[in-house]
């Protein structure tokens, strides 16, 4: 199996648009400004993530201008990562950023700043204290409700890095499946599948990588250890890389020799759930529902209900793109009307307590006319693809 040529990355007029449509948003919810932080939002909008430190970095966004943020000694370096970096506000070691910011809040007499989600606590309460201090009445919350609805919509050019990215993966697990014999230790396994990422162009190898044997396949994010496979144990893999910072993620459950009918027959049901989960996916559909259609195939086998054991322990499925997990999300409680654009996990889990789990986990998108999968499912318990 191979995978296609690399998609481009995406571009500045997307960006640009990106920007341009969060304006949009904050004008409509009453916010003058949004402090963008390290993270996979930065990322979003301007390209790069760069990293939190104890030395703040952010950019300040508001209707007419995009203020970076840094400090003196890191110009070159913001000027590298990010040369659309006009404007820049600096503060020098012995100062306070957040006072930094405070000032410029207070200057241009804005009442409304929304903060990254993934601001850290102690950067957020840092800039409490300054704003009190400057005794400015400026309101700040999260702009988790401005940004999320955003990401949660992929374009064109984002599914098409995580097809990419999904392809490469479910290639690697085609390759292990071939290679992997009874003997050989769960770190060897994970080794030899991060190499095979890097050897596909992967973002530097695997982002992240679960190898369970046996009994070990019961607990859904595996347990310590570095166990070797026994002839006739149940694997379970669950692994992924990024492509220009766009995730896959697959889970392969198989045999290589004949095992109890009771897992086969169990395996089988986990591919029904997953069937179920895709077929009821449409335009409009609360993502709660999702979940509620593995659930019932489930119990419709004897299994659950809810999160009881055996049965499913975890929510159906993720959100997924910049962040491995995002939202919207396959699970009891979230409403959010499927619509064009959206990515899920589905992977609606089997667990038999201290014995064994299954998990297939494929992820859909979705279209104006229904779900598309990135990957093919499963095909067979021992011929896993086909």
């Amino acid at each position: 199996m191979t995978t296609a040529s690399r998609p481009p990355s995406i571009g500045n007029a997307e960006r640009k648009q990106r920007l341009d449509t969060l304006r949009q948003t904050m004008s409509a919810n009453g916010l003058d400004a949004i402090l963008i932080t390290p993270g996979s939002n930065m990322r979003y909008f301007f390209a790069e993530a760069f990293y939190e430190s104890e030395r703040f970095v952010g950019i300040l966004l508001t209707a007419d201008r995009t203020i970076f943020i840094c400090p003196k000694f890191e110009e070159s370096a913001i000027c590298a990562k990010f040369p659309m970096a006009s404007e820049m506000a600096f503060w020098e070691e012995h100062e306070c950023p957040f006072a930094l910011i405070a000032s410029l809040l207070a200057e241009t007499g804005y009442q409304r700043c929304a903060l990254d989600p993934e601001c850290s606590y102690g950067h957020a309460a840092r800039l409490f204290d300054a704003l009190v201090q400057l005794e400015r009445p400026v309101l700040c919350g999260s702009a988790a409700d401005v940004i999320a609805p955003l990401r949660a919509i992929k374009s064109q050019a984002e599914i098409d890095l995580m097809i990419h990215a999904m392809q490469l993966t479910l290639s690697v697990h085609q390759k292990i499946f071939e290679w992997i014999r009874p003997g050989m230790k769960a770190s060897e396994v994970i080794a030899e599948i991060d190499r095979l990422h890097r050897a596909g162009g992967a973002d530097g190898g695997n982002s992240f990588c679960a190898v369970q044997f046996g009994e070990a396949t019961s607990h859904p994010h595996g347990v310590p250890g570095d166990p070797a496979l026994q002839k006739g144990e149940l694997i379970l893999i669950d692994t992924g890389c990024t492509i220009d910072g766009y995730n896959s993620d697959i889970t392969r459950t198989y045999a290589l020799s004949k095992l109890d009918s009771e897992i086969e027959r169990l395996w089988h049901v986990e591919k029904e759930a997953q069937q179920a989960a895709f077929d009821r996916a449409a335009i409009g559909t609360p993502c709660e529902d999702v979940d509620k259609a593995a659930r019932d195939m489930l119990v419709s086998h004897g299994l659950g209900p809810d999160y009881d054991l055996p049965g499913l322990p975890h929510r159906t499925g993720h959100g997924i793109g910049l962040d491995i997990h995002e939202g919207p999300y396959l699970v009891k409680g979230d409403q959010t009307p499927l619509a064009a654009g959206m990515c899920f996990s589905n992977e609606p889990m089997i667990v038999v307590p201290g014995q064994y789990g299954i998990r297939l986990e494929d992820h859909f998108y979705m279209t104006a006319s229904g779900p598309q999968w990135f990957t093919r499912p499963q095909a067979d318990i021992y011929r896993p693809f086909g």
